[in-house]
Protein backbone atom coordinates (compact mmCIF):
# COMPACT_ATOMS: atom_id res chain seq x y z
CA UNK A 1 0.00 0.00 0.00
CA UNK A 2 2.65 2.15 0.73
CA UNK A 3 4.04 1.84 -2.68
CA UNK A 4 0.79 2.64 -4.84
CA UNK A 5 1.06 5.83 -2.43
CA UNK A 6 4.42 6.99 -3.44
CA UNK A 7 3.54 6.61 -7.22
CA UNK A 8 1.90 9.51 -8.88
CA UNK A 9 1.41 11.12 -12.06
CA UNK A 10 2.72 14.80 -12.05
CA UNK A 11 0.97 16.90 -14.63
CA UNK A 12 2.33 20.56 -14.93
CA UNK A 13 0.93 23.20 -17.87
CA UNK A 14 3.67 24.44 -20.07
CA UNK A 15 3.36 27.09 -22.33
CA UNK A 16 2.66 24.97 -25.13
CA UNK A 17 1.79 21.54 -23.82
CA UNK A 18 1.34 19.46 -20.83
CA UNK A 19 4.10 17.75 -19.30
CA UNK A 20 3.15 14.44 -17.43
CA UNK A 21 5.88 12.89 -14.70
CA UNK A 22 5.77 9.93 -13.36
CA UNK A 23 7.34 10.04 -9.70
CA UNK A 24 8.87 7.43 -7.97
CA UNK A 25 9.06 3.67 -8.42
CA UNK A 26 5.86 2.06 -10.45
CA UNK A 27 5.60 -1.44 -10.52
CA UNK A 28 2.37 -3.59 -12.14
CA UNK A 29 0.51 -2.92 -9.05
CA UNK A 30 0.57 0.70 -9.07
CA UNK A 31 -0.11 1.10 -13.21
CA UNK A 32 -4.27 1.24 -11.87
CA UNK A 33 -2.88 4.39 -10.29
CA UNK A 34 -1.49 6.05 -12.85
CA UNK A 35 -4.38 4.94 -15.43
CA UNK A 36 -6.68 6.71 -13.05
CA UNK A 37 -4.85 10.44 -12.57
CA UNK A 38 -4.36 9.95 -16.43
CA UNK A 39 -8.24 9.23 -17.45
CA UNK A 40 -8.41 12.65 -15.19
CA UNK A 41 -6.04 14.57 -17.01
CA UNK A 42 -7.27 13.75 -20.61
CA UNK A 43 -10.76 14.57 -19.91
CA UNK A 44 -9.49 18.49 -18.64
CA UNK A 45 -7.22 18.60 -21.52
CA UNK A 46 -7.25 21.63 -23.66
CA UNK A 47 -3.70 21.53 -25.07
CA UNK A 48 -2.94 20.43 -28.28
CA UNK A 49 0.16 18.96 -27.70
CA UNK A 50 1.63 16.68 -24.75
CA UNK A 51 4.77 15.46 -23.16
CA UNK A 52 5.45 12.16 -21.13
CA UNK A 53 8.57 13.34 -18.93
CA UNK A 54 10.64 9.68 -18.47
CA UNK A 55 14.00 11.02 -18.19
CA UNK A 56 13.99 10.15 -14.18
CA UNK A 57 12.76 6.17 -14.80
CA UNK A 58 15.49 3.72 -14.18
CA UNK A 59 13.31 1.03 -15.70
CA UNK A 60 9.51 0.38 -16.97
CA UNK A 61 7.41 -3.22 -16.78
CA UNK A 62 5.26 -3.81 -19.78
CA UNK A 63 2.16 -3.04 -18.13
CA UNK A 64 3.60 1.15 -17.47
CA UNK A 65 4.40 0.72 -21.27
CA UNK A 66 1.41 -0.61 -22.22
CA UNK A 67 -0.43 2.44 -20.80
CA UNK A 68 1.98 5.20 -22.20
CA UNK A 69 2.08 3.12 -25.56
CA UNK A 70 -2.08 3.05 -25.70
CA UNK A 71 -2.18 6.80 -24.88
CA UNK A 72 0.03 7.58 -28.08
CA UNK A 73 -2.29 5.63 -30.14
CA UNK A 74 -4.95 7.39 -28.55
CA UNK A 75 -3.48 11.10 -28.75
CA UNK A 76 -2.16 10.62 -32.40
CA UNK A 77 -6.16 9.44 -33.50
CA UNK A 78 -7.28 12.25 -31.56
CA UNK A 79 -4.93 14.88 -33.91
CA UNK A 80 -2.73 15.26 -30.34
CA UNK A 81 0.98 15.84 -31.14
CA UNK A 82 2.98 13.59 -28.00
CA UNK A 83 6.33 14.40 -27.29
CA UNK A 84 8.88 11.66 -25.01
CA UNK A 85 11.61 13.26 -23.32
CA UNK A 86 15.27 11.80 -22.97
CA UNK A 87 15.19 8.50 -20.88
CA UNK A 88 17.25 5.82 -20.26
CA UNK A 89 18.50 2.96 -22.58
CA UNK A 90 16.17 0.04 -21.19
CA UNK A 91 13.29 2.25 -20.90
CA UNK A 92 13.65 3.26 -24.55
CA UNK A 93 13.92 -0.69 -25.47
CA UNK A 94 10.89 -1.03 -23.58
CA UNK A 95 8.79 1.23 -25.05
CA UNK A 96 9.81 0.33 -28.59
CA UNK A 97 9.38 -3.51 -27.96
CA UNK A 98 5.74 -2.69 -26.85
CA UNK A 99 5.16 -0.66 -29.72
CA UNK A 100 6.10 -3.12 -32.24
CA UNK A 101 4.24 -6.44 -30.90
CA UNK A 102 1.47 -5.13 -28.95
CA UNK A 103 -1.81 -4.63 -30.65
CA UNK A 104 -4.82 -3.28 -28.94
CA UNK A 105 -7.35 -3.73 -31.72
CA UNK A 106 -9.25 -5.74 -28.51
CA UNK A 107 -10.35 -4.61 -25.35
CA UNK A 108 -8.39 -5.65 -22.14
CA UNK A 109 -11.48 -6.40 -20.30
CA UNK A 110 -12.64 -9.67 -20.08
CA UNK A 111 -15.24 -10.88 -22.03
CA UNK A 112 -18.74 -11.20 -20.48
CA UNK A 113 -18.88 -15.15 -20.02
CA UNK A 114 -22.25 -16.86 -21.47
CA UNK A 115 -24.95 -18.69 -19.18
CA UNK A 116 -23.84 -22.42 -20.39
CA UNK A 117 -20.23 -21.23 -19.18
CA UNK A 118 -21.32 -20.14 -15.92
CA UNK A 119 -22.73 -23.44 -14.77
CA UNK A 120 -20.51 -25.38 -16.33
CA UNK A 121 -17.72 -24.00 -14.31
CA UNK A 122 -19.62 -23.93 -11.31
CA UNK A 123 -20.96 -27.71 -12.38
CA UNK A 124 -17.06 -28.63 -12.16
CA UNK A 125 -16.14 -26.89 -9.25
CA UNK A 126 -18.86 -28.57 -7.22
CA UNK A 127 -18.15 -31.47 -8.88
CA UNK A 128 -14.52 -31.43 -7.73
CA UNK A 129 -15.24 -30.48 -3.89
CA UNK A 130 -18.00 -33.37 -3.66
CA UNK A 131 -14.64 -35.61 -4.72
CA UNK A 132 -12.25 -33.83 -2.23
CA UNK A 133 -15.41 -34.00 0.55
CA UNK A 134 -15.81 -38.33 -0.27
CA UNK A 135 -12.18 -38.78 -0.43
CA UNK A 136 -11.66 -37.22 3.16
CA UNK A 137 -14.88 -39.21 4.27
CA UNK A 138 -13.36 -42.09 2.97
CA UNK A 139 -9.92 -41.50 4.95
CA UNK A 140 -12.40 -40.52 7.78
CA UNK A 141 -13.76 -44.25 7.59
CA UNK A 142 -10.54 -45.98 7.02
CA UNK A 143 -8.93 -44.43 10.55
CA UNK A 144 -12.80 -44.97 12.81
CA UNK A 145 -12.58 -48.63 11.54
CA UNK A 146 -9.00 -48.92 12.18
CA UNK A 147 -9.52 -47.36 15.90
CA UNK A 148 -11.95 -50.45 16.77
CA UNK A 149 -8.33 -52.66 16.22
CA UNK A 150 -6.28 -50.97 18.34
CA UNK A 151 -8.43 -49.63 21.33
CA UNK A 152 -5.47 -48.42 23.40
CA UNK A 153 -4.77 -45.63 20.45
CA UNK A 154 -7.99 -43.86 21.44
CA UNK A 155 -7.58 -41.08 23.53
CA UNK A 156 -10.50 -41.75 25.98
CA UNK A 157 -9.98 -38.91 28.03
CA UNK A 158 -10.24 -36.72 25.34
CA UNK A 159 -13.51 -38.63 24.00
CA UNK A 160 -15.42 -38.08 27.14
CA UNK A 161 -14.47 -34.30 27.47
CA UNK A 162 -15.74 -34.38 23.85
CA UNK A 163 -19.42 -36.44 25.33
CA UNK A 164 -19.67 -33.85 27.71
CA UNK A 165 -19.41 -30.65 25.63
CA UNK A 166 -21.31 -32.13 22.23
CA UNK A 167 -23.64 -34.27 24.17
CA UNK A 168 -24.56 -33.64 27.42
CA UNK A 169 -23.87 -29.50 27.48
CA UNK A 170 -27.17 -30.04 24.38
CA UNK A 171 -29.56 -32.22 26.13
CA UNK A 172 -31.31 -29.43 27.68
CA UNK A 173 -31.74 -27.45 24.31
CA UNK A 174 -32.90 -30.13 22.69
CA UNK A 175 -35.14 -31.53 25.29
CA UNK A 176 -36.89 -27.95 25.26
CA UNK A 177 -37.20 -27.95 21.41
CA UNK A 178 -38.97 -31.26 21.16
CA UNK A 179 -40.76 -30.42 24.20
CA UNK A 180 -42.33 -27.01 22.20
CA UNK A 181 -42.49 -29.36 18.76
CA UNK A 182 -44.65 -31.62 20.89
CA UNK A 183 -46.87 -29.16 22.19
CA UNK A 184 -47.47 -27.21 18.82
CA UNK A 185 -47.97 -30.65 16.64
CA UNK A 186 -49.98 -32.00 18.90
CA UNK A 187 -52.60 -28.51 19.29
CA UNK A 188 -52.26 -28.28 15.99
CA UNK A 189 -53.92 -31.43 15.77
CA UNK A 190 -56.45 -31.23 18.58
CA UNK A 191 -58.19 -28.72 17.12
CA UNK A 192 -58.82 -30.79 13.38
CA UNK A 193 -59.56 -33.94 15.53
CA UNK A 194 -62.24 -32.66 17.65
CA UNK A 195 -64.15 -32.08 14.93
CA UNK A 196 -64.44 -35.65 13.89
CA UNK A 197 -64.65 -37.16 17.24
CA UNK A 198 -61.47 -38.79 17.25
CA UNK A 199 -59.41 -36.93 20.25
CA UNK A 200 -57.76 -40.60 21.07
CA UNK A 201 -56.20 -40.56 17.86
CA UNK A 202 -53.73 -37.88 18.86
CA UNK A 203 -51.35 -40.27 20.45
CA UNK A 204 -51.28 -42.51 17.45
CA UNK A 205 -50.22 -39.45 15.35
CA UNK A 206 -47.84 -38.24 17.87
CA UNK A 207 -46.38 -41.56 19.03
CA UNK A 208 -45.23 -42.64 15.31
CA UNK A 209 -44.15 -38.70 13.95
CA UNK A 210 -42.26 -37.80 16.83
CA UNK A 211 -40.33 -40.98 17.62
CA UNK A 212 -40.07 -42.33 14.17
CA UNK A 213 -38.83 -38.62 12.48
CA UNK A 214 -39.42 -35.68 14.20
CA UNK A 215 -37.11 -36.65 17.13
CA UNK A 216 -34.40 -37.94 14.73
CA UNK A 217 -34.32 -35.16 12.78
CA UNK A 218 -34.72 -32.19 15.16
CA UNK A 219 -31.85 -33.46 17.22
CA UNK A 220 -29.57 -33.57 14.54
CA UNK A 221 -30.45 -30.23 12.94
CA UNK A 222 -29.13 -28.89 16.52
CA UNK A 223 -26.40 -31.21 16.84
CA UNK A 224 -25.19 -29.71 13.66
CA UNK A 225 -26.01 -25.57 14.20
CA UNK A 226 -24.05 -26.01 18.00
CA UNK A 227 -21.33 -28.91 17.85
CA UNK A 228 -20.95 -29.25 14.06
CA UNK A 229 -20.89 -25.05 13.81
CA UNK A 230 -18.50 -25.64 17.04
CA UNK A 231 -15.72 -28.58 15.10
CA UNK A 232 -15.55 -26.66 12.12
CA UNK A 233 -13.95 -23.38 14.08
CA UNK A 234 -12.09 -25.17 16.49
CA UNK A 235 -10.60 -27.24 13.91
CA UNK A 236 -10.10 -23.70 11.62
CA UNK A 237 -8.76 -22.00 14.35
CA UNK A 238 -5.88 -24.59 14.75
CA UNK A 239 -5.42 -24.49 11.07
CA UNK A 240 -4.62 -20.96 10.95
CA UNK A 241 -2.40 -20.66 14.77
CA UNK A 242 -0.56 -23.83 12.72
CA UNK A 243 -1.26 -25.88 15.95
CA UNK A 244 -1.74 -28.94 13.24
CA UNK A 245 1.56 -28.58 11.09
CA UNK A 246 3.11 -28.63 14.61
CA UNK A 247 1.30 -31.70 15.57
CA UNK A 248 2.63 -33.39 12.36
CA UNK A 249 6.04 -32.04 13.00
CA UNK A 250 6.45 -33.50 16.03
CA UNK A 251 5.22 -36.66 14.97
CA UNK A 252 1.54 -36.95 16.02
CA UNK A 253 -1.78 -37.60 13.42
CA UNK A 254 -3.91 -35.00 13.77
CA UNK A 255 -6.69 -36.86 12.47
CA UNK A 256 -6.20 -39.85 15.55
CA UNK A 257 -6.23 -36.84 17.83
CA UNK A 258 -8.64 -34.07 17.13
CA UNK A 259 -11.24 -36.01 14.73
CA UNK A 260 -11.25 -39.49 16.32
CA UNK A 261 -12.21 -38.64 19.41
CA UNK A 262 -15.18 -35.88 18.67
CA UNK A 263 -16.68 -38.59 15.66
CA UNK A 264 -17.07 -41.16 18.19
CA UNK A 265 -18.40 -38.71 21.14
CA UNK A 266 -20.84 -38.05 18.62
CA UNK A 267 -21.74 -41.14 17.77
CA UNK A 268 -22.19 -42.39 21.17
CA UNK A 269 -24.59 -39.61 22.32
CA UNK A 270 -26.82 -39.23 18.97
CA UNK A 271 -28.96 -41.94 19.43
CA UNK A 272 -29.28 -40.69 23.35
CA UNK A 273 -29.81 -37.36 22.63
CA UNK A 274 -32.60 -38.70 20.37
CA UNK A 275 -33.91 -40.81 23.11
CA UNK A 276 -34.83 -37.94 25.52
CA UNK A 277 -35.73 -35.97 22.43
CA UNK A 278 -38.58 -38.99 22.35
CA UNK A 279 -39.49 -38.36 25.95
CA UNK A 280 -39.53 -35.00 25.71
CA UNK A 281 -42.12 -34.63 22.41
CA UNK A 282 -43.89 -37.16 23.73
CA UNK A 283 -44.70 -35.23 27.20
CA UNK A 284 -44.99 -31.99 25.35
CA UNK A 285 -48.21 -33.59 23.26
CA UNK A 286 -49.57 -35.66 26.50
CA UNK A 287 -49.52 -32.08 27.90
CA UNK A 288 -51.58 -30.52 25.08
CA UNK A 289 -53.66 -33.87 25.28
CA UNK A 290 -54.86 -33.41 28.93
CA UNK A 291 -56.05 -29.61 28.65
CA UNK A 292 -57.41 -29.40 25.17
CA UNK A 293 -59.07 -32.81 24.26
CA UNK A 294 -58.92 -34.22 28.42
CA UNK A 295 -57.26 -36.81 27.98
CA UNK A 296 -55.67 -38.06 30.79
CA UNK A 297 -52.18 -39.04 30.94
CA UNK A 298 -52.40 -42.45 31.95
CA UNK A 299 -55.28 -43.05 29.05
CA UNK A 300 -52.52 -41.04 26.84
CA UNK A 301 -49.74 -44.13 27.97
CA UNK A 302 -52.18 -46.59 28.28
CA UNK A 303 -52.98 -45.79 24.21
CA UNK A 304 -49.20 -45.21 23.72
CA UNK A 305 -48.27 -48.73 24.41
CA UNK A 306 -50.78 -50.17 22.58
CA UNK A 307 -50.99 -49.04 19.25
CA UNK A 308 -47.13 -47.38 18.84
CA UNK A 309 -44.75 -49.84 17.99
CA UNK A 310 -40.89 -50.20 19.19
CA UNK A 311 -39.71 -50.76 16.03
CA UNK A 312 -40.92 -46.99 15.63
CA UNK A 313 -38.75 -46.68 18.53
CA UNK A 314 -35.74 -48.07 16.82
CA UNK A 315 -35.86 -46.98 13.59
CA UNK A 316 -35.15 -43.21 15.27
CA UNK A 317 -32.45 -44.60 17.55
CA UNK A 318 -31.04 -46.41 14.48
CA UNK A 319 -30.51 -43.11 12.87
CA UNK A 320 -28.69 -41.78 15.12
CA UNK A 321 -24.85 -42.55 14.73
CA UNK A 322 -25.47 -42.06 10.79
CA UNK A 323 -26.65 -38.60 11.21
CA UNK A 324 -23.64 -38.08 13.61
CA UNK A 325 -21.20 -39.38 11.22
CA UNK A 326 -21.96 -36.92 8.33
CA UNK A 327 -22.15 -33.84 11.12
CA UNK A 328 -18.51 -34.55 12.48
CA UNK A 329 -17.57 -35.35 9.08
CA UNK A 330 -18.80 -32.17 7.33
CA UNK A 331 -17.84 -30.01 10.45
CA UNK A 332 -14.03 -31.53 10.64
CA UNK A 333 -13.52 -31.11 6.88
CA UNK A 334 -14.81 -27.76 6.88
CA UNK A 335 -12.58 -26.91 9.36
CA UNK A 336 -9.59 -28.40 7.81
CA UNK A 337 -10.56 -25.93 4.70
CA UNK A 338 -10.21 -22.49 6.75
CA UNK A 339 -7.34 -20.57 4.68
CA UNK A 340 -5.18 -17.86 6.66
CA UNK A 341 -7.56 -14.96 7.55
CA UNK A 342 -10.32 -14.67 9.65
CA UNK A 343 -13.31 -14.89 7.11
CA UNK A 344 -12.60 -17.88 6.39
CA UNK A 345 -13.13 -19.19 9.49
CA UNK A 346 -17.02 -17.75 9.45
CA UNK A 347 -17.53 -18.64 5.61
CA UNK A 348 -16.71 -22.49 6.49
CA UNK A 349 -18.54 -22.42 9.61
CA UNK A 350 -21.61 -21.45 8.10
CA UNK A 351 -20.79 -24.07 5.31
CA UNK A 352 -20.83 -26.47 7.63
CA UNK A 353 -23.55 -25.95 9.53
CA UNK A 354 -25.96 -25.28 6.32
CA UNK A 355 -23.93 -29.03 4.48
CA UNK A 356 -24.91 -30.77 7.69
CA UNK A 357 -28.65 -29.57 7.89
CA UNK A 358 -28.70 -31.15 4.05
CA UNK A 359 -26.97 -33.84 4.58
CA UNK A 360 -28.80 -35.15 7.62
CA UNK A 361 -31.94 -34.34 5.39
CA UNK A 362 -31.35 -36.43 2.76
CA UNK A 363 -29.98 -39.07 4.33
CA UNK A 364 -33.17 -39.43 6.66
CA UNK A 365 -34.80 -39.58 3.38
CA UNK A 366 -33.01 -42.08 2.42
CA UNK A 367 -34.26 -44.43 5.46
CA UNK A 368 -37.53 -43.39 4.96
CA UNK A 369 -37.44 -45.06 1.44
CA UNK A 370 -35.55 -48.08 2.89
CA UNK A 371 -37.56 -48.58 5.75
CA UNK A 372 -40.92 -48.18 3.97
CA UNK A 373 -40.00 -50.81 1.22
CA UNK A 374 -38.82 -53.07 4.03
CA UNK A 375 -42.50 -53.22 5.02
CA UNK A 376 -41.40 -51.25 8.30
Amino acid sequence: MGSQRSVRLAVKHEEDFVRLKILGNPGVECVHVIAKELKIVLVDLTSTTIMWDLSELKQMDSALAILIVKDIQRAENSDIEVLLSPMENDVEKMLNMVKEHAHFDSSFEPKDESFLHSVGEDSVRRLKEVGAFFGFFGQMSIIFFNSFYHLRHIRWKETVYEIYESGIKALPIIALTMFLIGVVVAYQSASQLKIYGANIFIVDMLGISILRELAPMLAAIIIAGRSGSSYAAQIGVMKITEELDAMRTMGFDPYAFLVLPRMIALMIMMPILIFFADIAGVMGGMLIAKIDLGLSPALFLERFVEVVKVKHFWIGVIKGPFFALLIATIGIYRGLQVKNDTQSIGFNTTKAVVESIFAVIICDAFFSIIFTNLGY
